[in-house]
């Protein structure tokens, strides 16, 4: 049996010779072979729906939260949801090739910067089957070859995900290898990918802590890091109550376990009556933790530990704390948040611009939920992650985010004096 490191040694290099063809691929090509490959899912809907119910059965078994198996279910609709962003990724402007810059200097030269793809480029990933899809198309798209590594829990699902766009990639042109998936879910093929110097050009985790942390431990890769999403969203004094209300329930419960749900509501002292949120936030089958005072409104809700204003629960548990205007909730935010998404609901501009102009996050949002936090809902396509980083690329990554640059020189026989 082939060990782990000579099994990702073998895929990078033949990810390496499909990656110098896809940067040669025309805008054209790669659309039409996108738009075969969302064919090719919706083709094999219902064999990938069986590999998930597979994988939703063991889950169960084995007791993964639900949460978590919210995350690794797929129905017909989400399968849909997948093949058109596949398509969506099609649809948008290719960077490959931008001249973003032009400078001609005093002795003739003329220097252009232009957009090029990474190479290759190792995603790891848990719970998520559709990650197969979205990564695997917005890579291959900006002209990358990709190594995908999901979870044990969705390999059934990533497999037939994968088989159906390598196929409908392939008959639409690209290289057999522009898009592989690990084929073996022992965690040695994680640290094989790490450590992978020269051959793999940038890993993206997309996972909970664990993972993040081992990647960050253990990477000879440059990395793009994806962190969890400890949220907040602020109620400010001047915030109108109903939409304070939407926003909340929207926030927390719309999809729990994703990682734009907020995991912190904060309210203004000066906002009136708080006790309708927290009301409907708890008749929606939401636990709040929260401090005494707003204990004493919502007798549903318990006590907040030290521990809860650090914690993404991604389930619907809400920690909830009252803050003395926005100088304090910002203090509160730069204390606790992961710097995923953050949130201002509030009538008064200056307070809303003060809020997003010194909140240190990678999206900062004014009177929307933070479930917005989507490359898609940004008008991206699908998204190969959000990250929470300050170097090279930030918030939702895509198209873009998968682009380098290198510099074009041109010249008429200049020689440096």
């Amino acid at each position: 049996m082939t060990d782990a490191a000579t099994l990702i040694a073998d895929m990078a290099a033949r990810a390496r010779l499909a990656s110098t063809k896809l940067a040669a691929m025309p805008t054209p090509a790669k659309a039409a072979a996108l738009r075969a490959a969302a064919a090719a899912i919706r083709a094999d809907a219902a064999a990938i729906q069986a590999a998930n119910a597979e994988d939703m059965a063991a889950a169960e078994a084995n007791g993964l939260s639900g949460a978590l198996l919210d995350r690794l279910k797929l129905d017909e609709k989400r399968i849909e949801s997948m093949a058109a962003g596949v398509e969506a990724v099609a649809g948008l402007a290719d960077p490959v090739g931008d001249v973003f810059d032009r400078v001609e200097r005093p002795n003739g030269l003329v220097l252009t910067r232009v957009r090029v793809p990474i190479g290759v480029i190792g995603i790891i990933y848990e719970s998520r089957p559709n990650v197969t899809a979205d990564a695997g198309a917005l890579c291959a798209m900006a002209g990358n070859a990709a190594i995908l590594r999901g979870g044990s829990e969705a390999i059934r699902s990533n497999r037939a995900i994968h088989a159906a766009l390598a196929r409908g990639l392939a008959e639409g042109g690209m290289p057999e290898d522009a898009v592989q998936l690990v084929p073996i879910t022992d965690r040695a093929a994680v640290g094989a990918m790490l450590t992978a110097e020269g051959a793999i050009d940038m890993v993206v985790p997309r996972g909970g802590k664990g993972l993040v942390a081992r990647v960050q431990a253990e990477a000879r890769v440059p990395v793009l890091a994806h962190l969890d999403g400890l949220n907040h969203t602020y109620i400010d004094g001047a915030a109108d109550p109903a939409m304070a209300k939407e926003l909340a329930l929207n926030a927390k419960m719309r999809r729990t376990g994703i990682c734009g749900a907020t995991e912190t509501l904060l309210i203004d002292r000066a906002f009136a009556d708080p006790a309708p949120i927290l009301a409907a936030l708890a008749d929606a089958g939401c636990e709040l933790r929260g401090d005494s005072d707003l204990q004493a409104l919502e007798p549903r809700m318990v006590a907040a530990s030290d521990e809860d204003w650090d914690t993404e629960y991604l389930d619907s548990i809400l920690s909830v704390k009252r803050v003395d205007g926005v100088d304090d909730a910002m203090a509160h935010i730069a204390a606790h948040s992961s710097h995923h998404t953050d949130a201002i609901v509030t009538a008064d501009a200056a307070v809303a611009e003060k809020f997003l102009a010194q909140v240190d996050s990678a999206i900062v949002v004014w009177n929307a939920s933070t479930q917005f936090a989507d490359g898609g809902e940004f008008g991206l396509g699908a998204e190969i992650g959000i990250s929470t980083g300050r170097l090279h690329a930030r918030g939702p990554v895509a198209l873009e985010g998968l682009t380098t640059y290198k510099w074009v020189v041109r010249g008429t026989g200049q020689a440096r004096p």
